[in-house]
């Protein structure tokens, strides 16, 4: 190894301890469920609906924080067609994060969906939490 790779390393190694990076153990014990209402496209903050129209070609999570209320969404990018559509299979609090899992489901056999490509996304509103979120 080279001089100048041996202090780039070194560099990044003491950087990390000088920040006091660190990585977070999730206790995935549920503690409760969360109460949250799936919110409508024409019902988001706009800042928000800049940023989801910026995302939507590809699967993407993200949070967004207003007042007192924590926006969760999850896209799952371009699809061939229409005819898609998402359910939350949980949400919920542990110890120290909120769970959030959703499901992708497809087109119904025998279904007239679109022949255009169409982006599914879900936002949910909840109360505003400090928890960090974990996306499942």
């Amino acid at each position: 190894m080279n001089k100048k790779m041996l202090s780039f390393i070194l560099t990044v190694v003491l950087g990390c301890i000088l920040c006091g990076c660190s990585i977070e153990e999730t206790n995935g014990t549920k503690i409760s469920d969360l109460e949250y209402t799936i919110v409508e496209e024409t019902k988001l903050p706009e800042e928000l609906k800049t940023q989801i129209e910026a995302k939507k070609a590809a699967d993407f999570k993200m949070t967004y924080e207003s007042e007192n209320e924590l926006y969760i969404v999850h896209g799952y990018g371009e699809q061939a067609t229409g005819g898609y559509s998402i359910s939350v299979k949980e949400l919920y609090l542990t110890s120290n994060a909120v769970v959030f899992d959703t499901e992708l489901i497809g087109p119904r056999k025998g279904e007239n969906a679109s022949q255009s490509p169409s982006y599914p996304y879900i936002v949910v509103k909840t109360e505003l939490r400090e928890e960090n979120v974990i996306f499942q």
